[in-house]
């Protein structure tokens, strides 16, 4: 009886701490750490082309009909190294996008772009404060490397947030952000 009784506790042991593995695995997604994900986006409204202007193209385009930033700033790290540049940019049809720009960051869970209106802090001070105010999801994060585009929704009034922050949504946490300062 003795025996079984201790089969039983060391199975059932096991079994949680299997169970407890396979959680924190799915938790923490401690892979992601080595997987990067690059991502180049053109800014919407633009042209790549390889091709020299021509005499109607180099003509001044009205400044309506070019995207125009309206902020920007430097992205600091928080709770991981992050660099690369944010920018506010107002397009042509009057619609909205937050542009992260040669993006260099860890690859993480559950990661997000959020427009805030919190101040941007450096070191643990700035980890966690971006969803203490108000601010605005713009989506998961598309690469934790290049230049990517999230469009601000019509109904969001830009001019109300002073920041942008990489957020991890799954442990509460800025890995990076940047203060937009008004051009």
């Amino acid at each position: 009886m003795g025996r079984v009784l201790v089969r039983s506790l060391v199975i059932g042991v096991l079994v949680v701490a299997v169970v407890g593995v396979g959680f924190g695995l799915y938790w923490f997604q401690p892979w992601k750490l080595w997987q990067d994900e690059t991502v180049q986006e053109v800014l919407p409204g633009t042209v790549a082309t390889s091709a020299p202007p021509t005499a109607a193209a180099s003509a001044s385009p009205s400044s309506e009909s070019v995207p125009r930033t309206l902020a920007s700033g430097e992205l600091i790290s928080h709770e991981h190294t992050t660099s690369g540049t944010v920018k506010l940019v107002r397009l042509a049809d009057g619609s909205h996008v937050v542009r992260l720009e040669n993006l260099d960051t860890s690859n993480g869970p559950d990661l997000r772009v959020w427009l805030t209106d919190a101040p941007v802090k450096e070191g643990q001070a700035g980890w966690h404060v971006f969803d203490d105010g108000q601010y605005v999801s713009l989506g998961k994060l598309k690469g934790n490397k290049g230049s990517q585009n999230y469009a601000v929704p019509a109904d969001v009034d830009p001019s109300r947030y002073a920041s942008v922050s990489v957020w991890c949504d799954r442990f509460n946490v800025s890995f990076g952000a940047a203060e937009l300062a008004r051009t």
